[in-house]
């Protein structure tokens, strides 16, 4: 009896089994040689075999659906990526690494150009182990990188080192082997359709494996896909960062508008309230004041020799006054002048105020570290708006000085002729006349003596006095406020002549009060001036009251009892608390010709005893007593002293 044939039907199940559990394709003949082996029967055995290969199709086609919902899911994240905007970098590692993931190659690398350094670098690897191989960077055109970018097509060698479609070199193919690469697929990273079209290569994305292989039509495509994203990426981050960076610059471009904008209106009501001042009549100190409120900070203003015209503020501009801030406000504004705008200079700002190239003095902005430039024009601005009023302030005062000048020719050519006019008249120029002056004469060499002229008002600018050329001088009446004369044309002649540059002679009298008087004060001062050139003094400064027994026979006042007092009183108030005689004994001395022995015959004492009294005459009158000079104003006071007592020729008395 035969045995019954095999049944298909466990077959196909095991079939169904395999194509289910997608077993790989051994496993499906591996199914038809075991029911070979079992003896199924032709028919039944072509039927299994149709079968299988049926399975063998639809398992294929499984496989490529999944590599597709793959490929799909790969390629949705990479636009999600996108569409979250995320970090580049980012976004860039994320399609290298799917690329690697997708193909499933050892490594996957991605290239950009450096427009700077005129070649292309490794932007990102993912698989790499080399440190060459992710540090390298390939020329433009070199390798199969450079033949992508030339002709923005994708190529693809399954075996790298032996491939000759693209430019090898030693730099390249060391870093492959370093990385032990093999087959390599690149990809353009195009935006725009293609090449032909416009489109711009911007880099390019490899896929390489370790070992030969040849890549398929699909997986080039795949990779192309992942890059057009990458061209994507990039290409929007440029788009946002060249936003962000117009952005930027907008808004820098917003905030200067804005800041000039404040800055022109400040200025303009900056320029409205200083030309409102000048117009309105206001002074240096008015100026130094709307300044220092407009720059929140303490203000002075100087002269050209540095001395204060006006201060305002706090610390800064009270610590700067007076001949401290001389040297400083000096020099500063030369150096605002040399460079035509405000400096800042040891802690301040200084702007010289100039007219045209003559510098009439210094404007100091105090505890303001920094100045922007809208500021820094505006502080310059108010420097010559300063100028214009120091310009006005100066022609108002030469103006009234040219009218004084008349006043001070009349006063002294002819003081009785009208006195209470010539009073009225100084009135009306803001001098009084009938309070007490000091009347300084001052001469210069001949050919200075026009500058002289012009450098009174100046020396005289901000006072009260008054300046006149008279003659072959220079007259100025000043205001008596304690100062003796003496040092009154001291201080007038140091000016004087550091103005001139040359030396210039000052004669003081006074104090003097009315018309007569002043003509008197002012011939007493021609005549010490005369004494001082007669003297070697030129260039100096004095009174006919320091000039010794000159200044008693050049003064009006003939002050005898002064003069003496001035030379003998020491000895004379000696005399009168010791009851000793060191007047009579100079006295004999000076009349027995400077001998010893006739003075002690003359007062009949011993000759140690001259000696003792003349030491203690040197210790109270000075060691150059005797000198000849000194000498001759000691006889003289010795002989008016004598005519004052009433004796002029009797001889000293004698001591016992």
């Amino acid at each position: 009896m035969r045995e019954p044939a095999p049944s298909l039907a466990p077959h196909l199940r095991r079939l169904l089994d395999l194509l289910d559990r997608d077993a790989p394709a051994e496993d499906f003949g591996a199914l038809l040689a075991a029911a070979r082996g079992e003896g199924l029967r032709p028919p039944a055995l072509d039927t299994l075999e149709g079968a299988a290969q049926t399975a063998l199709r639809i398992r294929r086609t499984l496989h490529q659906h999944r590599r597709r919902e793959a490929e799909l899911s790969a390629l949705f994240d990479t636009a999600g990526d996108l569409a979250a905007l995320r970090e580049l970098d980012a976004v860039l590692r994320s399609i290298v690494r799917r690329a690697r993931t997708l193909l499933g190659t050892d490594t996957a690398y991605l290239t950009l150009p450096d427009e700077a350094a005129g070649d292309t670098y490794m932007r990102v690897t993912d698989g790499s182990v080399s440190p060459v191989f992710q540090n390298l960077r390939l020329e433009l055109g070199e390798g199969l990188g450079g033949l992508v970018a030339q002709t923005a097509r994708p190529y693809a060698t399954a075996d790298y080192p032996t491939d000759s479609r693209f430019r090898h070199t030693s730099n390249i193919d060391n870093g492959v082997s370093e990385e032990g690469l093999v087959a390599i697929l690149g990809v353009p990273l195009l935006l725009g359709s293609d090449a032909a079209e416009g489109g711009k290569v911007i880099g390019v994305l490899f896929a390489a494996d370790r070992s030969p292989r040849s890549f398929s039509p699909e997986e080039v495509a795949l990779l192309g896909s992942l890059a057009a994203h990458a061209a994507i990426a990039i290409d929007t981050a440029h788009a946002i960062e060249n936003a962000r960076r117009a952005l930027a610059e907008l808004a820098e471009a917003n905030a200067v508008i804005r800041e000039h904008s404040a800055a022109m209106q400040r200025a303009e009501e900056a320029h409205d309230r200083l030309s409102d001042l000048v117009l309105g009549g206001g002074d240096i100190a008015d100026v130094a004041a709307a300044v220092a409120s407009l720059f929140r900070g303490p203000i002075t203003i100087h002269d050209p020799e540095g001395r204060t015209l006006a201060a305002v503020g706090g610390t800064g501009g009270g610590a700067y006054r007076g001949a401290a801030a001389a040297p400083f406000a000096t020099r500063a504004a030369e150096e605002s002048r040399a460079a035509g705008r405000a400096v800042y200079r040891d802690g301040r700002w200084v702007c010289a105020v100039l007219a045209g190239a003559q510098l009439l003095g210094s404007l100091v902005l105090h505890e303001r570290a920094e100045l922007s430039d809208p500021d820094r024009r505006l502080f310059e601005r108010a420097g010559v708006v300063t100028a214009l009023l120091l310009l006005l302030r100066r022609s108002v005062a030469e103006t009234e000085n040219r009218v004084r000048g008349e006043l001070v020719a009349d006063l002294l050519a002819a003081p009785d002729r009208d006195p209470d006019g010539l009073v009225a008249r100084g009135h009306r120029l803001g001098l009084d006349l009938t309070r007490p002056l000091l009347v300084l004469a001052a001469e210069a060499p001949a050919e200075s003596r026009a500058r002289l002229a012009a450098a009174a008002p100046q020396y005289l600018f901000g006072g009260e006095g008054i300046g006149a050329e008279h003659g072959q001088r220079v007259v100025l009446l000043l205001p008596y406020e304690g100062t003796e004369p003496g040092t009154a044309a001291r201080a007038a002649a140091a000016d004087l002549s550091h103005r001139l540059g040359v030396p210039v002679t000052v004669a003081g009298a006074g104090p003097a009060a009315g018309p007569p008087e002043l003509a008197v004060a002012h011939a007493e001062a021609v005549r010490c001036l005369r004494a001082l050139h007669i003297l070697g003094r030129t260039g100096e400064g004095a009174c006919a009251a320091e000039l010794g027994f000159l200044g008693v026979l050049l003064g009006d006042s003939h002050d005898v009892d002064g003069f003496v007092r001035a030379a003998l009183g020491a000895l004379l108030a000696y005399d009168r608390r010791r009851g000793t005689e060191l007047v009579r004994t100079l006295g004999a001395y000076f009349a027995s010709g400077g001998s010893l022995t006739r003075t002690k015959d003359v007062l009949h004492v011993h000759v140690n005893t001259v000696v003792q009294r003349l030491d203690r005459i040197g210790a109270l009158l000075g060691k150059d007593w005797n000198s000849p000079e000194r000498a001759l104003e000691l006889q003289l006071a010795l002989r008016l002293h004598q005519l004052a007592e009433g004796s002029p020729d009797s001889p000293p008395a004698a001591e016992s």
